[in-house]
């Protein structure tokens, strides 16, 4: 799991937009905490604070501890919005967490060992199909990441998310099928050594049965003429 940390936040008795709207003009962000069959919070944050963690990465996957006015709470961020123009934050909302707490989170996947991939030296290209996997976990042991060896993948070979290993209490969500995470595709303009093979035996059927065409036409004109 991913390290906690910890933000100091201002209870807000006021909310709605015009509140809200004066939050950020003063550099803070709106926010909510909730769950654990207990009343929400309105808070509000440091917006500089809180967009440092967003983008240094982990962020939903991070359990933090929430200093309102000297009570602390842990979290677990479940979701947050940006403006769609300026990519500023505008708010975001925390699930209350407790020791029985268990949760559905993303876990980004990791790629290992490029260079050990036969198919990636000859050209081919990584093509990640999910960035990320949803599991369920209590919300003390989310894993940081998971972890996709490309040890001896060679072009058109795949990872299938059987080839992870999941830690214990963690659950995937998709549970009905052996989903692919990733594959090694080869480039635009790159054959497989299969294609090639299957291309040159096609062409050299459609040669023989030319040949054989042609063997059939010359010995009717030769009748014809003796005739």
């Amino acid at each position: 799991m991913s390290n906690s940390y910890e933000l100091k936040a201002e209870a807000r008795e006021r909310v709605g937009k015009g509140s809200a709207r004066e939050l950020r003009r003063n550099g803070m962000i709106p926010a909510v905490i909730y769950g654990d069959k207990q009343p929400p919070v309105s808070i509000a944050l440091p917006y500089k604070d809180v967009t440092m963690k967003i983008h240094s990465g982990g962020f939903m996957t991070t359990i933090a501890t929430i200093d309102v006015d000297g009570k602390k709470i842990r979290v677990l961020p479940k979701d947050y919005q940006l403006d769609p123009v300026r990519d500023f934050t505008m708010h975001v909302d925390f699930l209350r967490i407790s020791k029985n707490t268990s949760v559905t989170v993303d876990v980004p996947v990791h790629f290992i060992n490029e260079e050990e991939s036969p198919g990636i030296k000859r050209g081919g290209v990584l093509n990640i199909v999910r960035h990320t996997v949803e599991v369920n976990c209590p919300a003390d042991s989310i894993p940081e990441s998971f972890i996709a060896d490309l040890t001896g993948l060679d072009l058109g070979d795949g990872i299938h998310i059987s080839g992870i290993t999941l830690p214990e209490e963690v659950e995937l969500t998709i549970t009905d099928r052996d989903f692919t995470i990733a594959t090694i595709a080869a480039p635009a303009g790159l054959k497989s050594e299969e294609e090639e093979e299957a291309e040159a035996a096609e062409e050299e059927g459609v040669d023989g049965e030319d040949g054989e065409a042609e063997g059939e036409d010359g010995a009717t004109e030769e009748g014809e003429s003796e005739e």
